[in-house]
């Protein structure tokens, strides 16, 4: 666990320097805090390999971007489909859509994770950032879900962003009805199949110490290795 949390904004990007020789080989420090919640500021964090959050002090939220130690990711060729999963696949339970849902996949993480982290001004940044996605080439917030095709009832989604030729995951969830039994993994599955599809580089899903990340095939990359990959793409 670090010491102190370091304060970041905008200003201390204009310098690659601070960056590449402060930040990326600070082995010590993953954690930084910010109150700057410009969506400009949001981009470049997630345009440089920070994963974002945000933390409850007592003078109220704050971003918590995070240059993480290690990072999970997916190569396409890497995929690994369960039995089941490959069984949901072939049904015709389910409908694969992207960002027809953003708003409800939103409602959806907050309703059913215990502590969400995406709430206040960081909602209100990708709220924003969504609906401006058609005036920007290189970054955009996207949703992914997977619906009943009975019902049309959302089951499973998830939110994140694209930098570049690559996605990188937030946060998502999956009903725990029991009828609806692995269409979270299979939501995962199908997001992959749509990556490689449309020309993405590979996947990001951020902490790598999840086992579900494992059991999909994700590789776990050191911070440097994965900011070679990262920052050349």
């Amino acid at each position: 666990m670090q010491d102190k949390i370091y304060y970041l904004s905008k200003e201390l990007f204009e310098d690659d320097f601070y960056f590449k020789e402060v930040i990326c080989k600070n082995t010590k420090n993953n954690y930084y805090w910010s109150d700057e919640w410009s969506e400009e500021f949001y981009i470049k964090l997630a345009q440089l390999g920070f994963i974002s959050t945000t933390y409850d002090t007592k003078d109220g939220l704050v971003l918590l971007p995070e240059l993480q130690l290690d990072y999970a990711v997916l190569d396409f060729k890497e995929l690994h489909i369960s039995k089941k999963v490959k069984k949901l696949l072939d049904s015709n339970r389910y409908i694969f859509t992207k960002n027809t849902q953003f708003h409800n996949v939103l409602e959806s993480i907050d309703k059913l994770h215990k502590y969400n982290w995406l709430k206040g001004k960081y909602k209100d940044i990708l709220m924003s950032l969504y609906a401006s996605n058609e005036d920007r080439d290189d970054f955009e917030i996207m949703s992914f879900e997977v619906l009943c095709s009975s019902t049309k009832k959302l089951v499973a989604g998830e939110v994140g962003y694209k930098t570049g030729g690559i996605y990188t995951s937030l946060s998502g969830f999956s009903l725990r009805d029991k009828e609806y039994n692995n269409f979270g993994n299979l939501q995962m599955v199908l997001l992959a199949q749509y990556l490689e599809k449309n020309g993405y580089l590979f996947w990001n899903l951020g902490h790598p110490h999840m086992e579900y990340k494992k059991k999909l095939g994700a590789k776990v990359y050191s911070r440097d290795e994965f900011l070679k990959r990262f920052l050349l793409s």
